[in-house]
């Protein structure tokens, strides 16, 4: 029998209402335990299994307590609402207040809160269905089917990342490519180390952002380098597969500078004590000259990609070229939501990624070369990268969460940043890539402050059918500058 009880009392003498109080009291302490642990939901695979785990058995415990049916239903309800309740305050997109006007927006609530929710709570009520199940017997089919569904999505959850290996085309003997944990700055980071031969010189590519994971897509757009160059990838503090280490309060610009330079020791002490050649895009290429500054000794070459030099000018100045655009459009719905907005900078990473869609109306109609599209279309790894092979499930969501929560740490502490006044010189020699359908917004002040840079030596190539991912849409000709011109950079 499956019944409910029709006594008040059950075996140990408890009146029903202190059961039921029991029982939500239960499921209220994991939310609250959960949230003081881990605010942001489970941000690993052990700890999305071990949510899951924690639910069922708490599940049970009510099952048991109360007999009834309703406790499927209400103890996950006050796990949810102690769970948000308790974590209040985090201060990142994914777990703040609930943002529904925008995709971005609407993907924050999904990740942050329905993956979190439906972890604790689908086990949790599976479990009160077990518990309230007084004599052993067959299971309903349905309870049966659900509750081997949630073991193989545990399974799923747990299975290990692995790195793609390196493609025949470009090393048909074979290459070498490895998912590698590092500590930097006190916190666990992942690298992705590929090549050809051990030999090879190392560029070190730091990706945009702050906060894209571009593990798979440097993997898929870089590899034709791989016959000349040993190509190393980072998921920087707070994005990816490096999310996890995400420390709103103590992750500033220095930091994540200091982390860069002490990637490149690491690095340079792995390889035979060979000079790191860096590659930086967009939000990477400031991180890669400040890193330069900061530690000359460890860098044989800098190369910028969609190179920025002063965050706070360049969004003004898109703000402003956008609205130009608009009103010759006459789109008089996007001047007044323009208007609406006011010119940056924004208090939301989702007033951000409004902006950011709106990038192709300065842009431009261009075609890529052929090759990128050839290699991007092959590639396999989705939106942002998720599909990729190096990401485990839950690393697949973080590559979505990190590009909300890294960039709102972040980005209000680049405000200030001038490489014109703060870069004037670099002790390396400097090559800068730039798309000719790059934003003028951009190109404008890297222009001024290449043109004032004092540097050992410095080049500027102004590439076509590219834009602001110059270095992947332009891999081919990114080879034959490392070939040709940048010392050191290809064994000749």
């Amino acid at each position: 029998m499956t019944s409910d009880s029709s006594s008040p009392h059950d075996s140990l003498g408890l009146p029903r209402p202190l059961r039921a109080g029991l029982a939500v009291l239960a499921g209220a302490a994991s939310g609250l335990a959960w949230a003081w642990y881990e605010p942001r939901g489970p941000v690993t695979a052990v700890q999305a299994v071990a949510l899951m785990t924690s639910g069922l058995a708490v599940g049970m415990l009510g099952g048991r307590l109360t007999r009834s049916r309703w406790a499927a239903l209400a103890m996950p309800a006050a796990h949810i609402l102690a769970f948000e309740v308790a974590r209040q305050g985090t201060g990142l997109p994914s777990a703040g207040p609930v943002v529904l006007d925008s995709a971005f927006g609407v993907v924050a609530f999904l990740l942050g809160r329905v993956v979190p929710w439906a972890l604790a709570g689908v086990p949790m009520a599976l479990g009160a269905a077990w518990g309230r199940r007084r004599m052993p017997g067959r299971a309903p089919w349905a309870l049966a089917a659900a509750t081997t569904a949630t073991a193989l999505l545990a399974g799923w959850l747990l299975l290990p990342p692995t790195a793609a290996p390196v493609g025949r085309d470009v090393a048909p003997g074979g290459g070498f490519a490895e998912l590698e944990e590092v500590t930097l700055g006190g916190h666990s980071q992942w690298i992705q180390v590929r090549g050809t031969d051990p030999g090879n010189p190392v560029l070190l590519y730091l990706s945009g952002g702050p906060g894209q994971s571009d593990l798979a897509f440097s993997r898929v757009l870089l590899e034709p380098l791989l016959a000349d160059v040993t190509i190393v990838g980072w998921d920087q503090r707070g994005t990816g597969k490096s999310y996890p280490s995400l420390d709103a309060a103590g992750l500033s610009l220095d930091r994540a500078v200091d982390d860069v330079v002490e990637l490149a020791r690491h690095l340079r002490d792995r390889f035979d004590g060979r000079p790191i050649h860096l590659l930086g895009e967009s939000w990477g290429s400031l991180l890669g000259v400040l890193a330069v500054q900061r530690a000359p000794e460890l860098f044989a070459s800098y190369i910028g990609s969609g190179q920025m030099v002063d965050v706070l000018e360049t969004d003004r100045r898109i703000y402003a070229d956008l609205v130009a655009a608009a009103g010759t459009a006459g789109d008089g719905a996007l001047v007044a939501e323009l208007a609406q907005l006011s010119p940056p900078p924004y208090p939301s990473v989702f007033d951000y990624g409004r902006i950011m869609t709106l990038y192709p109306v300065l842009e431009g109609t261009y075609t890529p070369p052929r090759e990128y599209r050839e290699r991007a279309a092959a590639g396999g790894v989705g939106p942002l990268g998720v599909l990729g092979q190096e990401y485990g499930p839950i690393e697949k969501l973080n590559v979505v969460r990190g590009l909300l929560d890294m960039f709102s740490v972040m980005y209000p502490q680049l405000q200030g940043v001038d490489l014109r006044r703060e870069a004037p010189r670099l002790e390396v020699p400097v090559f800068i890539l730039c798309g000719d359908h790059e934003l003028a917004a951009r190109t404008d002040p890297a222009r001024a402050w290449f043109d004032r840079l004092e540097a050992p030596a410095k080049r500027w190539y102004q590439l076509p059918d590219a834009g602001h991912s110059v270095a992947f849409e332009q891999a081919g000709e990114l080879r034959r500058i490392l070939r040709e011109d940048v010392p050191g950079a290809a064994t000749r």
